[in-house]
């Protein structure tokens, strides 16, 4: 799990052959006007989902984790606490679904507050638990970029 602000997002393009074109897309100022809904930027290899909801209490969330994709998640306005654990430590409560690239976990996970122009990225091992409130619901604008690990 990485977490920084995308003023610094530059020092993160090496990690992947993606990572550029994916943050060169966060940078770009017309991501705050993009709806609700997918945005492909290189097809099924590097997409985007612009999310609009309202954050939800921390114990009604499961962690989730993924295989095929990365996660970089961009907050564009609002605020939220992203819940990590690394992959291993909580309990399997639901099988990988290949179909949705998702498992599902219970367990103890670590928290941060990710504000407006900060982003999160979830590689593989990392499972993770976002969209929860920091006391009160609070409205989320967010992109979560899905990048193909390979």
């Amino acid at each position: 799990m990485v977490v920084d602000t995308l003023e610094n997002c530059s020092r993160y393009e090496n990690l992947h052959p993606r990572f550029k074109a994916a943050f060169d897309f966060l940078r770009n100022p017309t991501v705050h006007t993009l709806t609700a809904g997918r945005t492909d930027i290189e097809g099924d290899a590097l997409f985007a989902i612009v999310q609009d909801y309202e954050t939800k209490p921390v114990s009604e969330g499961k962690l989730e984790a993924h295989r095929k994709y990365i996660d970089i998640q961009f907050v564009a306005d609002g605020e939220e606490l992203m819940g990590y654990a690394p992959l291993g430590r909580p309990k399997v409560v639901a099988a990988y679904d290949a179909d949705k690239d998702v498992a599902f976990y219970e367990g103890e996970s670590w928290f941060t507050l990710v504000r407006k122009g900060m982003f999160a990225i979830f590689f593989p091992l990392d499972a993770h638990l976002p969209s929860r409130h920091t006391g009160t619901p609070s409205r989320v604008k967010k992109v979560v970029l899905k990048i193909a690990v390979s």
